[in-house]
């Protein structure tokens, strides 16, 4: 029988879940040069398909077996997300490092309950918050910090996947997904990166929700929220606003935000995210990607020449990367945490009791 124990010291990686992102998270992993060991899925038919799919080396019959396998370093957890608590969990108790999608739990204080863990554990543990990692992300907030007092702070994040009574996904299930499910799984990307970038956290939120397609595919009455509007003030007195929907007719992954500064105003959008706009009182322009001209902390995420574009994968191959190198004890500014992913799920939380209470809502 092969022999797959630990030969080297590069990182040994196993996966649970065998969908879209587990497979982007596999191909991460290879790009970062580690060794993908081991799947885990639904059952072991489903796991030995999974690990043919992304070349993994060996399929295990349960999360457990790959966990107390001795086999890995590192596992990422790719399923539905009321399992993310409990393989986190378990795979911190074994001493794992954990790459956990997000929202890292269906509710805010067991997202807490894990960012605890991980701390206690002392093990490298990170959400794959990887729009932060689009290099023009990184050079919008170098230049934010010459800008001066933030004033306003708008945008939104469209998509239109379940626009149609036909379209379905387990995410619409609150059992599965969670009680936020377009805010939880969209917004919190947008509440996470806008934080970053300007570093000004969100201290209370006025939110409204709705449910534009009450059924789907036959079954019971759609119970989250296929889009939402939340107001919202920063630690710093800016105001702000943000827009979600996953049934924007058009829109499939518009994620954009633009922030209004003393001296000058910038603007990302994940569609074309290769340049930044800039604004100013005497004119604005648009900054396009070159590693030439770029501050430092964009370059380094920046690997491709101007004039070749630079997209999703890019970034997650480098969150990815910087994960691996904080489990080598080299750890990177800006690598986002379990601490950062249940901030999200905190203003996830916030957002779903102020749209339920009608009223502002502290986060």
């Amino acid at each position: 029988m092969l022999d797959i124990r630990r030969q080297s010291a590069e990182v040994r990686v196993g996966i649970v879940g065998t969908g879209f992102i587990g497979r982007v998270h596999a191909r991460a992993a290879r790009q970062a040069g580690a060794r993908l060991v081991g799947i885990a899925g639904t059952d072991l038919a489903n796991a030995l398909e999974g690990a043919q799919a992304v070349g993994a080396e060996k399929a295990f019959e349960s999360v457990t077996e790959l966990i107390t396998s001795g086999l890995i370093d590192v596992l990422h957890i790719c399923t539905p997300n009321h399992l993310h608590a409990p393989i986190a969990l378990e795979a911190m108790d074994a001493g794992l490092a954990v790459i956990c999608e997000k929202p890292l739990a269906t509710e805010a204080p067991t997202a807490q309950l894990m960012a605890r863990r991980a701390a206690d554990a002392g093990v490298v543990a990170a959400v794959p918050f990887a729009y932060r990692f689009h290099p023009m992300v990184r050079e919008a907030r170098e230049r934010l910090n010459a800008l001066g007092r933030i004033s306003l702070i708008q945008g939104s994040y469209l998509q239109d996947w379940l626009l149609e009574s036909t379209d379905d996904n387990w995410r619409v299930d609150p059992a599965q997904g969670g009680p936020g499910r377009t805010i939880g799984d969209i917004g919190s990307h947008w509440f996470d990166l806008v934080e970053f970038v300007t570093g000004d956290p969100i201290t209370k939120v006025c939110a409204q929700t709705s449910v534009v397609v009450p059924q789907r595919n036959g079954g019971g009455p759609v119970l989250t929220e296929d889009l939402a509007t939340v107001q919202f003030a920063t630690a710093s007195g800016a105001l702000g606003s943000v827009s979600v929907s996953q049934v924007a007719p058009g829109r499939k992954n518009r994620l954009f935000f633009e922030v209004s500064a003393a001296s000058g105003s910038i603007a990302f959008d994940q569609e074309t995210p290769d340049r930044l706009w800039l604004g100013g009182r005497s004119g604005s322009q648009a900054l396009v990607r070159d590693p030439l001209s770029l501050s430092e902390a964009a370059k380094r995420y920046s690997p491709l020449p101007a004039g070749h574009p630079q997209g999703f994968h890019d970034c997650f191959d480098a969150f990815v990367a910087d994960a691996y190198a904080a489990i080598g004890g080299d750890t990177r500014e800006g690598l986002p945490t379990f601490e950062d992913g249940a901030r999200a799920s905190r203003l996830t939380d916030a957002a779903l009791r102020s749209a339920h209470e009608g009223a502002w809502v502290a986060c």
